[in-house]
Formats: structure tokens, C-alpha cells, sequence
């Protein structure tokens, strides 16, 4: 296995929500050892301390929440993202799913500037394809998708002017999917595979079919891992909790194979809510998720007594 460069960045953004408690995620993957496991399977690990956002000043909204701090955090992060890029793989550690608006959107400028094809692996129980106007919770957590591929209705939001075209984008681990979202994904070309279908069919061949396009495309891969992708039963601290999620194996798996591929570029750990969490529990599993992406094997792996 090739050593990487590996770039740990917080983000403790809380905005994206109203159920706070996702800001002390990055200080929970820093004491569940997430730069120590990437180290020791012999990566150079840098932790580049945490992102904040610019200057900003929320001037209420009707509907949405924190409109304005989320855009905030979404020029920032658009930039350290571009930044981390050119230097190695970045893993932003969240933080709520809203920080994919900045990283997907900077990823997609260092895509453009190298003149190859950007691909999102979206591991959630939801698709994210709202927009502010379509979100009736208003929390723009639940956005994200919908912004990278170039919808309208995000005033005051930075520009995209490298959408993610929508067949380069797969979802996994679908099971909780608003009408809105689901009647606007039909009409695109947007890989979506929920539960059921993983049940009857496993969760291998529609991944390794993803990774076989972004190979063949020379395509660079942005992986966005929300801890509800997984079944609550193993992953709890998430405030968006559905049952039926993947299962631990499942989850290995899906890791794995994108380490095998070799095409992993950036990667987004998000909604961990250490608030909700069990002794520890959920950070654990997304440090050894994070490990299986960069190449811990079944015979690496610690006993954990949780």
C-alpha cells in the first residue's frame, strides 16, 4: 500500500441544524485516535487544527436556519478544501453535513484546475437534494447535494461554476427520502441505492460499478460518510437517527473497496454528535471506517470493548 499524505481538518460547524452538539466532533476523532490509526498504518498524518468561518451576520430568516453562518462556512471551507487538495488527501472532520457545501464546491475547483472529472460517493440514509426553498425543516444540512450539482435557489451562496454533473454522483444507504427530494432525483441521473435494494442485491456490485466509471474517467473521488449511513444500533450518536442501516460489514466493505480502487481524493466525516454518543462508541467506528478507507485490513483490526 502507497503511503499518503494525510491532512486532518476540524470543522466544527453546527449550523447546518438545530440540534447542536456536531461542533465537538473534531475534538472526539482527535481523542478516538483517528490521526494515530492513519499513522500507524504507515501515512504522514498532519492535523491542521480547525477551519473557522469568516465574518458573518445572521439577520434572521423566516424559514431557514443560520442561512448566513452556513454560507459563511461554505466560503471557507470551499478554500481550505482547493488548498488541502494540492497537498495531499484532506479528511474534514465534522461537524453536520452542511460542511459539504464547502468541500465538494472547493474539491470541484482543484478538480477544474487539473482538467479531470470530479465523482461524490454520498454514504447517507438521505439524499440532501433540497434547496432553500424546497427544505421544510430549514436546515440546510439537508442541502448540500442539491448544491453541488448546480440548483437554483441558493442566494448569497458562492457561485458553482463546476457542478457535479448528476451521473457522476452515487448515494448509498438510502432510507429516509423526502417527496420533494425523490420526485426531483427521477429525473436525473443520479445513482441512488437505498436499503432494500442493498438487502436483495448487497452493497459490492453497485459501488464497484461507481468506482469502475470514476477509474475509467480518471476521475478524482470525494467520499461524504455520515454516521447515519450506518444502523444506529452500532452508530447512535447521530441526530438523525433511521433505523436499518448498514451494518458494520457492509460498512467495512464499502471502505475497502474504495481503498482498493485507489481514487479516494478527499473525504467528509459528518453528523457525529458525540453529545448522543455511548462511551465513545460512534467516534470509534468512524475512526476504524476512516482506517479501512487508507488500508486496514480484517487482521489489523483492534478488539474494541465499547
Amino acid at each position: 500500500m502507497q503511503s499518503k499524505s494525510i491532512h486532518l481538518i476540524g470543522v466544527p460547524m453546527d449550523c447546518g441544524k438545530r440540534r447542536t452538539g456536531c461542533l465537538m466532533g473534531p475534538d472526539a476523532y482527535r481523542t478516538a485516535g483517528l490521526g494515530r490509526a492513519l499513522a500507524d498504518l504507515g501515512h504522514t498524518v498532519s492535523d491542521q487544527d480547525n477551519v473557522a468561518p469568516g465574518a458573518f451576520t445572521e439577520t434572521g430568516h423566516d424559514r431557514l436556519h443560520a442561512p448566513q453562518e452556513t454560507i459563511a462556512w461554505t466560503r471557507a471551507l470551499s478554500t481550505t478544501a482547493t488548498e488541502a487538495c494540492a497537498q495531499g488527501v484532506p479528511v474534514f472532520m465534522g461537524g453536520d453535513h452542511a460542511l459539504s457545501l464547502g468541500t465538494v464546491h472547493g474539491l470541484a475547483a482543484h478538480a477544474a484546475a487539473l482538467g479531470r472529472p470530479l465523482f461524490v460517493l454520498w454514504l447517507d440514509a438521505h439524499t440532501d437534494y433540497h434547496t432553500p426553498a424546497t427544505t421544510a425543516s430549514g436546515n440546510l444540512h439537508g442541502t448540500p447535494v442539491g448544491y453541488i450539482t448546480g440548483r437554483d435557489g441558493f442566494d448569497g451562496f458562492p457561485p458553482v461554476p463546476h457542478p457535479v454533473p448528476h451521473d457522476r454522483i452515487a448515494m448509498l444507504g438510502l432510507r429516509s427520502v423526502d417527496r420533494a427530494e425523490r420526485a426531483a432525483l427521477q429525473d436525473t441521473d443520479v445513482t441512488y441505492v437505498d436499503m432494500r435494494h442493498i438487502d436483495e442485491h448487497g452493497i459490492a456490485k453497485p459501488l464497484a460499478a461507481f468506482l469502475d466509471r470514476v477509474a475509467a474517467a480518471n476521475g478524482l473521488l470525494h467520499v461524504s460518510l455520515d454516521v447515519d449511513f450506518l444502523d444506529p444500533s452500532i452508530a447512535p450518536a447521530v441526530g438523525t437517527t433511521v433505523p436499518g442501516g448498514a451494518t458494520m460489514r457492509e460498512a467495512h466493505l464499502v471502505m475497502e473497496m474504495i481503498c482498493d480502487s485507489g481514487l479516494l481524493t478527499a473525504l467528509d466525516l459528518v453528523e457525529l454528535n458525540p453529545f448522543l454518543d455511548e462511551r465513545g462508541r460512534t467516534a470509534q467506528v468512524m475512526v476504524d471506517l476512516t482506517a479501512s478507507a487508507f488500508g486496514r485490513r480484517v487482521f489489523d483490526r483492534p478488539t474494541r470493548a465499547y
